[in-house]
């Protein structure tokens, strides 16, 4: 039987980052943009747009809507920035909308198609932070592995 230490560790092409503005958030972000490195691997930094954030008429303005969009764009460009600047070449930005863990495994994944998928274990909305059912539901429901970083 081969040594576990010889064998080479898995390296993986493409490392989807979910984000927002938590602290676990922080740290999942700088561990995929490490990993990224280490792999010489294409990052793609996501962040969903909560809908259920939204009162019944900013929901229903489409302003209000794209300019939510647009900060949460702006938001991305600062990671991306910053992933650049430590040396990654390949950095997407997606956004999507709606529940985050149902968003991110039902059409986020399937239309990134990465390898790994990085989240922290808390998210910062609603009743949701102290169970990190975000996590939970994407750790069990992924059809890729999940790393929960806290």
């Amino acid at each position: 039987m081969e040594n576990a230490k010889s064998m080479d560790p898995k390296k993986f092409k493409r490392i989807l980052v979910g984000v927002d503005d938590s602290p676990d958030a922080q740290l999942a972000f700088r561990y995929a943009m490490n990993r990224a490195k280490t792999d010489n691997a294409e990052l793609v930094i996501c962040s969903i747009l909560e809908s259920d954030n939204m009162n019944i008429y900013q929901a229903l303005s489409k302003d209000y809507v794209h300019g939510q969009r647009e900060d949460l764009y702006k938001h991305l460009q600062r990671y991306q920035d910053l992933a650049e600047r430590v040396g990654l070449s390949q950095v997407k930005i997606v956004i999507g909308e709606g529940d985050p863990g149902e968003t991110i495994v039902k059409s986020i994944i399937p239309a990134v198609d990465p390898d790994l998928l990085v989240v922290g274990s808390l998210s910062k909305s609603g009743v949701r932070k102290y169970f990190g059912s975000q996590a939970a539901y994407m750790a069990k429901y992924s059809p890729v592995s999940v790393m929960i970083v806290r």
